[in-house]
């Protein structure tokens, strides 16, 4: 997923550096062509909205809490010890057994935990390794948001504080209490009124951002937006974001072709529902430049816009909601907002040494894996040949030989255990640097992570935030890293 080959820097007509610092980087999948985007659409929460996650956890967390009470729940869950740094995107849930896990691309759990308790090895294998887990099932859920990482942090802060004074549980019943109580906060105005009571507590409001959206439309590319929030609260955020901001544009608004609010995604891609003025509340199927509506299907969108298919580009932060729905129901190209790429980067910077002498590490311990294979097959044919001359000289010689493969024998298994132990320890290091409980949000072990393979798959480009792409032209070519199989040099032989 990182660049292999880094272009060579150089100074642009402009003055900037190309290609950008990492942390302003756009990543890219699959090759793009800015200049055959008509069209570029965003999201809003999460993705031209940066949200201040701690601020918004805790929020929410404690706005759920209030509503498991009210629901008969024990009241001394309000001052029960919650964690809002231990969910990260990409976990399922399951709620049979009540634990959170953390798969790789292939589906392996490499990381589970019951409350904040870690899963052992067995107990990890015992549940999911019997058997192909199936995470379309009902008893799974998938954790692919920002938005729902407190739910997480509820479910597994209950299950630990109920179960270790002496409780029992309804795993599954307690998840959709959870799920229910979180919505209703988000209904009911206990999390979005406190937000835009206090928006600079909450919303990182990034000066760049109305650069970037006069750039696009600068360069003849109409510019739309389709969010899941309603339209007050759209209307709210998108005048703290935007207004004030460049002098042509006396209105956030106007920045927009198309604004599209309570568009109901993933449904918008699929459905038929018209579009809803939200002045006049008339459905419409024809779209105008300057109103704000509700509803509405990605059909409708296009003929307004004039473009469709590959010739436009949305940008937004959930794997599913946007990104993964845009690409199946549509040949839109996609861009997906991972604000978890900051702590990524610093980690893969930081820690680069540490990382050189884990792949070091993992060279040297197949080299000696190989080696000690070697002299146990030696050594079982020494032995038949000793089963074969039970007296005579030859016996001798042949003794002499299993001796020698034993005692390299020993030695290699010795220098694999102090190999493993280096490993491990490096391994540890490396997770509790990405994330204490999961590990970097991208990989699971040397695996790449299940939500890692799910960008690779679905998202043409991905980066930290929307404003990054104004490191770049409107006309410029993204290519991806050519990629490698095993057998196309770089690695060596059987790796």
């Amino acid at each position: 997923m990182q660049e292999r080959f880094p272009a060579p820097e150089f100074d642009s007509p402009t003055g900037s550096v190309f290609p950008p610092p990492a942390g302003r980087r756009v990543y890219c999948n699959r090759n793009l062509r800015l200049d055959q985007v008509k069209a570029v659409g965003f999201d809003m929460d999460y993705t031209l909205a940066i949200y201040r996650q701690a601020e918004m956890d805790r929020l929410s967390i404690e706005a759920t809490v209030r509503k498991l009470v009210d629901r008969g729940y024990p009241e001394e869950l309000l001052s029960m010890q919650y964690r809002t740094d231990f969910p990260i995107r990409g976990l399922l849930i399951d709620r049979k057994l009540g634990n959170v896990l953390k798969m790789d691309r292939y589906r392996y759990v490499k990381t589970a935990y019951h409350g904040f308790r870690r899963l052992t090895r067995e107990e990890r294998r015992r549940a999911y390794h019997t058997r192909r887990l199936r995470p379309g099932t009902g008893r799974y859920h998938w954790v692919d948001t920002l938005y729902s990482l407190s739910e997480v942090a509820v479910y597994a802060a209950v299950i630990e504080h109920l179960e270790t004074h002496g409780g029992t549980l309804d795993y599954g019943q307690l998840f959709s209490d959870v799920r229910e109580c979180a919505d209703l906060s988000h209904q009911d105005g206990s999390i979005l009124d406190v937000v835009l009571e206090d928006l600079p507590r909450y919303v990182d409001r990034d000066p760049d951002l109305g650069q970037l959206l006069h750039k696009l439309r600068s360069a003849g590319k109409r510019v739309f937006l389709v969010t899941n929030s309603g339209p007050e609260y759209t209307d709210a955020m998108m005048s703290y974001l935007l207004d004030d901001g460049l002098d042509e544009y006396p209105s956030w608004k106007n920045y927009f072709d198309y604004v599209c609010s309570a568009s109901q995604k993933p449904g918008f891609f699929t459905g038929k529902d018209p579009f809803v003025e939200v002045e006049s509340q008339e459905e419409t199927r024809d779209l105008s430049r300057g109103r704000m509506y509700t509803g509405g299907n990605i059909g409708d969108l296009q003929r307004a816009l004039g473009f469709a298919g590959d010739e436009v580009l949305y940008v937004g932060d959930h794997i599913y909601g946007d990104v993964l729905r845009a690409k199946k129901e549509s040949t839109w190209r996609t861009a997906m907002i991972i604000q978890e790429m900051d702590d990524e980067l610093r980690v893969l910077r930081e820690y680069s040494p540490s990382f050189a002498r884990a792949h070091s590490l993992e060279q040297m311990r197949d080299a000696v894996q190989d080696e000690l294979r070697e002299h146990q097959a030696r050594l079982k044919k020494v032995e038949r040949k000793l089963n074969d001359h039970e007296s005579g000289p030859e016996r001798a010689t042949w003794d002499a030989k299993r001796v020698r493969h034993r005692r390299s024998i020993d030695r290699l298994r010795a220098q694999l255990k102090d190999l493993d132990a280096e490993r491990a320890g490096l391994h540890e290091v490396l997770d509790d640097a990405s994330h204490p409980f999961w590990g970097s949000v991208f990989k699971a072990g040397n695996e790449v992570s299940s939500f890692g393979n799910q960008v690779e798959q679905y998202a043409c480009l991905y980066t930290s935030r929307a404003t990054n792409l104004t490191q770049y032209s409107p006309m410029h070519y993204f290519q991806s890293p050519r990629h490698r199989m095993p057998h196309e040099g770089g690695s060596a032989p059987g790796t």
